[in-house]
């Protein structure tokens, strides 16, 4: 027996990998790129600089499954990831928190929101802007809408070209404000970058006797799914089949094509130590780009004299371009349910990953979720 998996990122890898273990079958792995990792993958630039050529990834979970899996394979830097905003020019934490608050307002003003927030929720609470907004104290209200405009709105705009309200409620509930001066992006307990790169952590991981691997493979001219039938290379295939692409892609958009979100990324090296405080700085309100990730900040790399910065710009996902972001909205959830409809008719082929199922997921869930469906084939 054998299995094939369609892409080499983060979900196909760790596939791929967990079935060797646990089988003695043969794993072979395609991957339409000329790289393994996926939008995870690194490499240094010109300068030296390790960059993220897709835009950042932190790994940070409370998954234990998960980090033990990857810690087979790399050792950590340890980063506290914190997140700035500029808002009008006035560097605060993101999330927003009893600093940034601070920051924002006025003392007497601050001291009597704090007071309310803390009355309200508690000390250490995370609490949505939805929930916020529905609070009827002036304070708090104030502060919603402060929150709402400087730092969500505006950049909820850039990042989909949408307002809020026409978004799925789940985009809106992931914005929290924390009652708390902890300034760290994630509050998880395991934060970290692979030592030597997330590349070379997934080199590691495919480097196993029954994983064969193959790049520059294009998948969908190569597959065909008719109905309960799916053929490679016009044969029918019996074998298992785990596909990690966008799956409207697959069917030959039969359906309409989902839509997502891309990036446009603009790196620029500097002849200078660094460039922004911490390793990414959010611009919320009043510039194009959405974020300017400095690399070093986030690897922890030893390069004076030098460092990357990258502006990240996002725009609807045209033919050719990367995919990033599914559309959070009821139509779209709705065209991928009948696609999901159609593949699952097919009694050899998985879905699984970002494009796969239509959904964003960290890497850590990511993992969790290929190792669960690695017990079960």
């Amino acid at each position: 027996m054998r299995y094939l998996i369609v892409g080499a990122g983060p979900a196909g890898c760790t596939l791929a990998r967990a079935v060797a273990e646990r089988t003695d079958a043969e794993v072979l792995v395609w991957e339409r790129r000329d790289h393994i990792a996926g939008n995870t993958y690194d490499a240094p630039d010109a300068a030296g600089v390790l960059t993220h050529r897709y835009g950042p990834h932190i790994f940070h979970t409370r998954e234990e499954e998960a980090q033990t899996f990857l810690s087979r394979f790399t050792e950590w830097y340890p980063l506290r990831h914190r997140v700035l905003a500029d808002v009008h020019g006035r560097l605060m934490p993101v999330p927003f928190n009893l600093v940034s608050l601070r920051l924002a307002f006025e003392p007497a003003q601050a001291e009597a929101m704090e007071r309310r927030l803390t009355e309200a929720f508690g000390y250490g609470a995370r609490v949505s802007i939805l929930r916020l907004r529905e609070r009827a104290e002036p304070e708090l209200r104030t502060l919603a809408d402060y929150v709402y405009e400087n730092v969500f709105r505006h950049y909820t705009r850039k990042q989909w070209d949408a307002e809020p309200d026409q978004l799925d409620p789940a985009a809106m509930s992931r914005v929290p404000v924390l009652v708390s001066e902890d300034c760290g992006y994630f509050q998880d307990p395991w934060q970290g970058m692979p030592a030597d790169g997330f590349t070379a952590m997934f080199a590691r991981m495919l480097d196993h006797p029954r994983i064969r691997m193959e790049l520059g493979v294009d998948a969908c001219a190569r597959m065909t799914l008719d109905g309960a039938n799916l053929r490679v290379d016009g044969e029918r295939c019996d074998e298992t089949v785990i596909y990690t692409g966008a799956l409207d892609e697959l069917m030959r958009n039969r359906l309409g094509p989902l839509p997502y979100r891309t990036l446009d990324f603009v790196f620029e090296t500097l002849n200078q130590d660094e460039y922004q405080p911490v390793g990414v700085v959010n611009y919320t309100v009043d510039q194009p780009f959405t974020r300017i990730t400095e690399f070093k900040k986030l690897t922890g790399q030893k390069l004076p004299g030098v460092t990357t910065i990258a502006r990240e710009y996002p725009r609807a996902c045209a033919p050719g371009d990367t995919p990033y972001y599914p559309i959070p909205d009821a139509q779209s959830a709705g065209r991928y349910a009948a696609y999901r409809r159609e593949a699952e008719r097919c009694p050899n082929l998985r879905l699984l990953g970002r494009l796969a199922e239509y959904r964003y997921y960290n890497i850590d869930a990511i993992v969790t979720r290929a190792l669960a469906l690695a017990r079960t084939l």
